[in-house]
């Protein structure tokens, strides 16, 4: 006479296969958008700042981590010497180096 609720429904639920799809779709596409927003962007920086490094020659100005700014005097494999004042000369990792500056420029209020 009464219908029980749990045979009143007649839409049909996702099986095996399906149900799994629909899942996986929403963890998928936010691994889309962490990778186009997030991963992407941080991979072109570091592969921008390895070939900054790798180009630091002598008489370009060097910016290291700490904030030192400094005059390259000379460059070896893993490591640079720079001059940061008249006579004081100190060394300092490549991968230290934040920024560096062509020969050409001037730094500011100098």
């Amino acid at each position: 006479m009464f219908a029980s609720p749990a045979h009143a429904a007649t839409g049909a639920a996702p099986s095996g296969a399906e149900a799994f799809l629909v899942q996986i779709a929403p963890l998928a596409l936010i691994f889309v958008i962490f990778y186009f927003l997030l991963i992407r962007p941080q991979q072109r920086r570091a592969k921008q700042h390895r070939d900054m490094i790798m180009a630091v020659k002598k008489n370009d100005v060097a910016i290291t981590g700490g904030g030192l700014i400094g005059k390259v005097i000379k460059v070896e494999d893993n490591e640079v010497e720079l001059e940061i004042a008249t006579g004081v000369r100190i060394k300092a990792l490549k991968s230290m180096l934040s920024d560096v500056r062509p020969h050409g420029t001037k730094p500011a209020n100098d």
